[in-house]
């Protein structure tokens, strides 16, 4: 694993940000995985799929789509199953394994053969999964903030940092969790990213597009299914095969970028992980970044994609 510590450049901004870009970006939604699945698209060219976490949705890539189109890519970010009224998971599942199927029903549903894919957060572990279950659709591999493997999950048994900062996860099995959630106008999603990205402010109007995203009819249940489902084996045999899938060595050449300052997830995590990439794998850690690197430094993280993925 070749491994990076990139210095802030010099009047950092978005690539494209604010109306332009979201001007240049198109909406609409395509059937895949059985879902009516909302997308944002633009440009065209090879496909590069754009995948979001929590608390988070697909508009936050709008800048990285307009880069990406500019330099001759089709970009598209799908809403990630839950995160719209009608968009519960089908079979009820949250798990990595089924997003990343989502992702491959995608790829086929836009009607290529093959996708670069770009997680984030929880979409860094559906292109984990996507890869693993199936490498042939996965021409590179560029993810963010989360790391591959049982790391997390181990430190969060034996890691007090860590389990300091995944206090949330806790939180969120609880019966309490939607109701503190939602009060004052999602104070909460607030406190998350201040904690997260210590520094970073968004913008107001985008603050406001989240909230009305989380606080869709159902949309808030559904998608703390994600951290439900995080503790527990699943209960169907086929499913615990897939899961083991989902973890498993990857073939394609990868990126992993992480802020520095990152407070959801430490940057150690990531540490050691290059044995389960055969096909090699470069991380850059990128200073003056926390957990939304590509929002807080939307040039330099576009610079090191498009680097990856002209490569």
């Amino acid at each position: 694993m070749t491994q990076v510590t990139q210095r802030p450049s010099s009047g950092e901004g978005s690539p494209a940000r604010g109306s332009q870009a979201t001007d240049r970006v198109r909406h609409r939604t395509v059937q895949a995985g059985g879902l009516e699945v909302p997308i944002l698209e633009a440009g065209s060219g090879p496909l590069v799929v754009c995948l979001h976490g929590f608390p988070d949705h697909a508009a936050s890539w709008a800048g990285i789509l307009d880069r990406l189109a500019q330099e001759g890519y089709w970009a598209v970010a799908p809403a990630q199953r839950g995160y719209w009224p009608g968009g519960a998971a089908p079979d009820g599942s949250y798990r990595i394994a089924s997003t990343g199927q989502d992702v491959l029903a995608l790829i086929k549903a836009l009607g290529r053969e093959q996708a670069d894919l770009i997680g984030h957060d929880f979409g860094a572990g559906a292109a984990y999964a996507a890869a693993s279950l199936d490498a042939r659709r996965v021409r590179k591999l560029v993810t963010m903030a989360a790391p591959h493997g049982r790391q997390l999950l181990t430190a969060l048994v034996t890691d007090g940092d860590q389990q300091r900062r995944s206090w949330y996860m806790f939180f969120f099995q609880t019966a309490m969790a939607e109701a503190a959630v939602e009060l004052d106008d999602f104070a909460f999603i607030d406190r998350l990213w201040r904690e997260w990205s210590p520094g970073y402010e968004l913008p107001d109007a985008e603050r406001a597009a989240l909230k009305e995203t989380l606080g869709a009819p159902g949309v808030l249940t559904e998608i703390l299914g994600y951290y439900r489902q995080l503790f527990t084996p699943p209960a169907d045999e086929a499913t615990q095969s897939l899961q083991v899938r989902a973890f498993g060595a990857l073939t394609v050449p990868s990126l992993y970028l992480h802020g520095a300052d990152d407070n959801c997830m430490s940057v150690e995590l990531s540490d050691g992980m290059d044995d389960l990439f055969t096909n090699g794998l470069e991380r850059i850690v990128i200073p003056g970044a926390g957990h939304f690197l590509h929002l807080e430094q939307p040039k330099t993280v576009a610079d090191h994609i498009l680097g990856f993925l002209n490569s």
